[in-house]
């Protein structure tokens, strides 16, 4: 039976997509090197090991909405779920590659989300954990088939600016927020009560008259 290892070498942003995703660049090795892999149906679970790396201090003042004071973080802090993906991998024997393609969403009511933007510089840590199914030539070429376990892991330190430069090709200068309708609604009276022709002067007159209010205060 195939005995799997995953290891993630890369990613880079997939260009032209219909929506933000990144390849990750998937090597994946088979313990006998002369076993012939007809395919593999690979999925994938993708968890961010926040606890696994220092923050600065710009770092920890954005990522209070998620994590809470610094001085809890002790307690607080811990790993998300990014995502969830799969792929199916061509037939090989010892070892091949793959691009493992992983969404990702610019919605900020997203843990994830907002984790990521908060972020400035270095690495984003990541575990991969794997399972799926096995199409391989058995003894006299019978096709085969086996699972793969969860306990099929990979780490990865993805860097932040590949992330951040993937958002920046599909969403330039843009950020998107997912309002309650009752909400929009509000905001939509304001903008028109107001004459203000664009969503942006809208928020900025709002954020600026409650700026002067705490200044008043």
């Amino acid at each position: 039976m195939p005995e799997l290892t995953f290891q993630v070498d890369n990613a880079e942003p997939i260009r032209h997509a219909a929506t933000p995703q990144l390849a990750l660049k998937l090597r994946i090795d088979n313990a006998d090197p002369a076993e012939p892999i007809h395919n593999v149906l690979l999925q994938c679970q993708v968890r961010i090991e926040a606890p696994r790396r220092r923050y600065s201090d710009q770092d920890k003042a954005r990522l209070v909405d998620l994590f809470g004071e610094p001085r809890r973080w002790g307690q607080t802090l811990r790993s998300m779920l990014w995502s969830h993906t799969s792929v199916i991998v061509q037939p090989f024997t010892g070892s091949t590659a793959a691009d493992l393609p992983l969404p990702c969403t610019f919605d900020f009511n997203v843990a994830a989300t907002k984790y990521l933007d908060a972020l400035e510089d270095a690495e984003i840590p990541l575990a991969l954990l794997f399972t799926g199914t096995v199409f391989y030539e058995g003894d006299a070429g019978v096709l085969q088939v086996a699972r793969i376990s969860w306990d099929k892991e990979a780490d990865y330190r993805l860097p932040v600016r590949v992330w951040k430069e993937m958002m920046n090709h599909y969403y330039p200068n843009t950020a998107w927020l997912n309002l309650r309708k009752d909400v929009f609604d509000r905001l939509q009276q304001h903008k028109s009560r107001c004459a203000l022709p664009t969503w942006e002067q809208a928020l900025d007159s709002l954020l600026d008259a409650a700026e002067e209010r705490l200044h008043d205060e």
